[in-house]
């Protein structure tokens, strides 16, 4: 997770979601405000819903702890794309069947995200591509998939991490 604070957060607002039992070993590894998770239980939704309740900037960039080739030329890239009246600005990767949203590395409208996220987990519906029917969202296509990989292991990282640098050690859009 720290190493994804300090490639997102560069220069920029930055808070952290935490649940209540991680939030001093977090707070010891990360130097970003933290935002203990009100929504226990409710996964990634839940976490993101408390952060944007503490964030002020109109536009947010979510990204996932374990997601740590993401960084600020991703978000750069979603807000060049970014268009008036979008309240979501996702990446998507593959073709087809095989496509994969990447909404836990996207930008987001903070005021709409927050509005359509309480609204469904009051509704008991967690999932993130649930909350992005509910947003105007435009998908960016990036042609590899990699710098968005979840890490969670040792071995995750080294796998990824060679499969990241033998692809340039950049993400490529079309």
């Amino acid at each position: 997770m720290a190493r994804v604070v300090r490639n997102a957060g560069a220069g920029r607002e930055t808070v952290v979601s935490v649940s209540a039992a991680s939030a001093a070993r977090i707070g010891a590894l990360v130097d970003a405000p933290l935002a203990v998770d009100r929504w226990e239980a409710c996964g990634p939704l839940g976490g993101l819903v408390s952060a944007l309740a503490v964030l002020q900037s109109p536009l947010v960039f979510a990204v996932a702890g374990d997601a740590p080739f993401v960084g600020t030329a991703v978000i750069d890239a979603l807000t060049a794309d970014w268009k008036r009246g979008d309240e979501a600005v996702v990446p998507v990767h593959g073709e087809g069947p095989a496509a994969r949203r990447e909404p836990l590395a996207a930008l987001y409208d903070r005021a709409a995200l927050l509005a359509a996220g309480e609204r469904a987990l009051r509704e008991g519906r967690y999932a993130m591509h649930a909350v992005l029917a509910r947003l105007r969202t435009r998908l960016v296509p990036f042609a590899d998939g990699g710098v968005f990989a979840n890490v969670n292991t040792a071995a995750d990282y080294a796998s990824a991490a060679s499969s990241f640098a033998s692809a340039s050690g950049k993400f490529d859009r079309p």
